[in-house]
Order: structure tokens, then C-alpha cells, then sequence
């Protein structure tokens, strides 16, 4: 079982999307999935909700249920769980990487979003996680940005090589609970996701 944590201190960086579209990425590999929401904004479970279907198991639950979370599902061999944490710099983010395989830290292009990774950095190094990296978000689809906070963020924690670039597709495959692999399979957006999942499969 591998279990991967998306984290990050500043709300809107795309922890949510980025779990959901992994989450699908991983169920359409024939990989037993649960997505655990522990973000009071319940954006994960809304999805689920929409989507009607019992193709993933997603959980609300609090940081400090994680634990037998994680052993129930061990129990019943689940392939990955992947635990979406609250935008904000509290206990849970920390506890649930304690427990993690790897983790994910979304990052939006953009001096206020490098500077709130600043200390989400830390606190990754802190909880002894064996993998963790950045993921660019919302890339521009101009400009060189991204190269720019791409290398101010590698100087905090290893980038991955994959980014997700601001499509709308992203966005859209939301709206009634799918992914993006499910709206537009041989789009952009599918594409990176695809890519971006098999990177954190090797790790």
C-alpha cells in the first residue's frame, strides 16, 4: 500500500483537484483507491458526491482517525490512499505526513505562493516523510514564470518534472464529479495528470 499526502499552508493551491484527479488516475490502472478528506471544506467529498459512483472510496475524517484508517486498509489491501489536508498551517498537515509514503506539495506560480511554501518546506522536512516534492500548479500557458519559481522553490524541496498548467479542463472535469481523464482522455490536462501519476509511481 502506498500513501500519498497533498499538503500546503496556503488554501487554493489545488490540493483537492490534484487528489481527485490522481485518485481516478490510479482506479482507471485497476489500483484500490481511498481518498481521505480531511479538510473541513469537504471539497472531496462534494466531488464524490457528484460523481455517484463507488469506484473510489472517499472518507471524512479527522487527522487523528488516520492511523486506523490506514490500518483498515492495509487490512483489506488497498492499493493507494491518498489524504487531502486542510489549507492551513495546523497539526493535521504534520500528523497525516508522519504516516505518509510521500509527500505532494502543490504550489501556484507567484512570489506570495513561494513565500508561503517557505514554511510548509519546513514542516515536510520536519515529519521525516522519505518523499516529498513540490508540484507547479496552474501554470500560466505564457510567460517564464514558472521557471522562475521552479527554481526558488528547488532550493526548498526537490520539484517534481512534471506541472499542471492552468487549463480549464482542470476545473471543468469537476463540475460533475469526474477527472479530467474521464472528460477529455486524450486532452492536455489528461496528459499531465497521467504523467504526473506515473513520476510518483516510481518513487
Amino acid at each position: 500500500m502506498r500513501t500519498l499526502a497533498l499538503v500546503s499552508q496556503k488554501g487554493g493551491s489545488g490540493k483537492s483537484s490534484i487528489a481527485v484527479h490522481l485518485a481516478v488516475c490510479a482506479a482507471r490502472r485497476r489500483k484500490t483507491v481511498a481518498l481521505v478528506d480531511l479538510d473541513p471544506q469537504a471539497s472531496v467529498l462534494g466531488w464524490a458526491k457528484r460523481r455517484g459512483r463507488d469506484d473510489i472510496t472517499v472518507i471524512g475524517a479527522r487527522s487523528q482517525e488516520v492511523p486506523g484508517i490506514l490500518a483498515r486498509a492495509r487490512e483489506q489491501k488497498v492499493d493507494v490512499i491518498i489524504l487531502d489536508t486542510p489549507g492551513r498551517a495546523d497539526i493535521t498537515a504534520a500528523r497525516v505526513m508522519s504516516l505518509a509514503d510521500i509527500a505532494l506539495v502543490p504550489c501556484r506560480v507567484g512570489v506570495y505562493d513561494v513565500d508561503a511554501s517557505v514554511e510548509t518546506a519546513a514542516e515536510v522536512k520536519r515529519s521525516g516523510v522519505k518523499h516529498a516534492a513540490f508540484v507547479l500548479n496552474a501554470i500560466p500557458p505564457r510567460g517564464t514564470r514558472h521557471e522562475e519559481t521552479r527554481a526558488a522553490l528547488e532550493r526548498l524541496l526537490p520539484v517534481a518534472p512534471v506541472g499542471l498548467h492552468q487549463l480549464v479542463a482542470f476545473s471543468d472535469a469537476l463540475n460533475d464529479g469526474r477527472s479530467v481523464e474521464e472528460l477529455e482522455p486524450r486532452g492536455k490536462a489528461a496528459t499531465e495528470v497521467r504523467a504526473l501519476y506515473a513520476w510518483l509511481a516510481k518513487l
